[in-house]
């Protein structure tokens, strides 16, 4: 089972930049169980286009390729580990 997260984000965007510090937080946490792709959507549209993302920041949570779980706009570190745990039980 493999979990990626996908943080979709760009420079202009300021509450992308206000979660970068906690995307990061999450990434040491969950280091060895999960990958995690950062995907700026002005330099990879077609990406962005690929999973319909409309607005910025947006985390997607894939669990074997397929997506389980999508959260949109500046959230808590708790909500996105929530997430994950979810996902990696």
């Amino acid at each position: 089972m493999t979990v990626e997260l996908l943080d979709f984000w760009a420079e202009w965007c300021g509450p992308c930049r206000v979660m970068a510090s906690v995307i990061d937080e999450v990434e040491k946490e969950f280091k060895d169980k999960i990958t995690l792709q950062k995907i700026n959507v002005d330099e990879d549209e077609k990406t962005a286009t690929k999973y319909n993302v409309l607005s910025i920041p947006t985390y997607i949570i894939l669990k074997n390729g397929k997506e389980v779980e999508r959260v949109v706009g500046a959230v808590s570190k708790e909500t996105i580990e929530e997430k994950i745990n979810k996902n990696l039980a």
